[in-house]
């Protein structure tokens, strides 16, 4: 049972093509409070450069129709139209504003994901519908976090707005001395200032998020080791998958090596082609365990790490080749191999001067 379950533990990274399926499913690693803040701070500076265009193009534009009003006098049915017109032409006067904010919400998205088109995640699903899932997801832990993000969102933008008003303040109490014209500057830029500082603050604020949304993501994403090997079977015939799993696999057996060759009993060796790490303590288990096993180059490093730290390597071909090819890493050695092995760990005892 420990084997199983150690076994689906996700602890290896994610593959090039459960990535890929997880795209195509509309699944990626993304912040929206960084696309808000990018849009937001755009629009801002759009403002910025525009309001003077901006209201004179209105001033102009209210003073034609105000005037016409007054001078000709319109059929009643013709008023819709002249409306509709008004419209159409404010419309055009704030239209640089809005192709601004379109193209800036599209970079932020792309910049994020690239181009991406998710034909499933547009798929109706019945548990999208169900309510007892609904109430769970708004009670869950993952709710939670959203609501706790969301309030340090908040309390940081309100700071940052509340010091920038602050800063501007004795200038503010000054309105009564001003024209309307000044009046209408002073405030019209105290209000760009605060809501830049809080725009500023908005996008540090999402830039932290977009990191912690990847960790989530890659997280879990996450496969375990039957997962990468059920993989592989699927995918023999893609070069660049399998040369991914090919070497995911061997820094799993690498990483393997490095952590029980240390903690092994002994290392049973053919004597260069294959290595096996076996490990047996009476008081934690009934039978010796093969912790590690390594073909090729990685029999040299499993002799390093044990002559390192002292472990003790035994030359027994037949053996090795026995324990490599029919016992898996985790699994306690076979019955009919109990002879040989014991040879081997009372060969070690007495070599370590233990009592057998």
């Amino acid at each position: 049972m420990a084997d199983n379950n150690s076994a689906q533990q996700k602890t290896e990274p994610p593959s090039p093509r459960k990535l890929t399926d997880a795209r195509q499913k509309g699944q990626v690693a993304k912040s929206r409070d960084l696309s808000a803040a990018l849009i937001l701070l755009a629009a801002l500076v759009a403002i910025a450069m525009m309001k003077d265009s901006i209201v004179l193009s209105m001033q102009r534009l209210l003073l034609e129709y105000f005037s016409a009003g007054i001078v000709v006098i319109l059929p009643g049915e013709n008023l819709p139209y002249h409306l509709l017109d008004f419209l159409a032409r404010s419309s055009l006067i704030i239209m640089p504003l809005f192709i601004i904010i379109v193209i800036v919400a599209l970079a932020a998205n792309m910049a994020q994901v690239g181009i991406m088109f998710a034909p499933k995640a547009m798929e109706p699903k019945l548990s999208r519908m169900n309510p007892v899932e609904g109430f769970k997801r708004l009670f869950s832990l993952r709710s939670l976090f959203e609501l706790a993000k969301n309030l340090i969102k908040v309390i940081v933008v309100a700071a940052s707005v509340y010091l920038v008003i602050k800063s501007r303040l004795p200038e503010l109490l000054m309105i009564y001395f001003k024209t309307p014209a000044q009046l209408a500057d002073l405030i019209s830029g105290a209000m760009l200032v605060a809501a830049f500082a809080g725009g500023g603050a908005f996008l540090l604020v999402s830039v932290f998020d977009l990191f912690f949304q990847r960790y989530e993501f890659i997280k879990n994403m996450r496969m375990s080791k039957q997962e990468v090997k059920d993989e592989l079977k699927q995918t023999e015939g893609d070069p660049l998958l399998k040369s991914w799993l090919r070497r995911r696999q061997r820094e799993m057996v690498m990483n393997a090596i490095r952590r029980e060759v240390p903690r092994a009993t002994v290392v049973v060796t053919n004597p260069v082609h294959l290595g096996v790490a076996i490990r047996y303590d009476e008081k934690e288990t009934t039978a010796p365990t093969v912790t590690a096993k390594g073909a090729g180059d990685l029999v040299q490093v499993m002799r390093r790490l044990a002559r390192q730290n002292g472990v003790p390597v035994v030359e027994n071909p037949p053996v090795a080749r026995t324990l490599y090819k029919s016992v898996e890493v985790g699994r306690e050695i076979p019955v009919e191999l109990y002879q040989a092995i014991a040879e081997i760990i009372a060969l070690v005892y007495r070599l370590k001067g233990k009592a057998v």
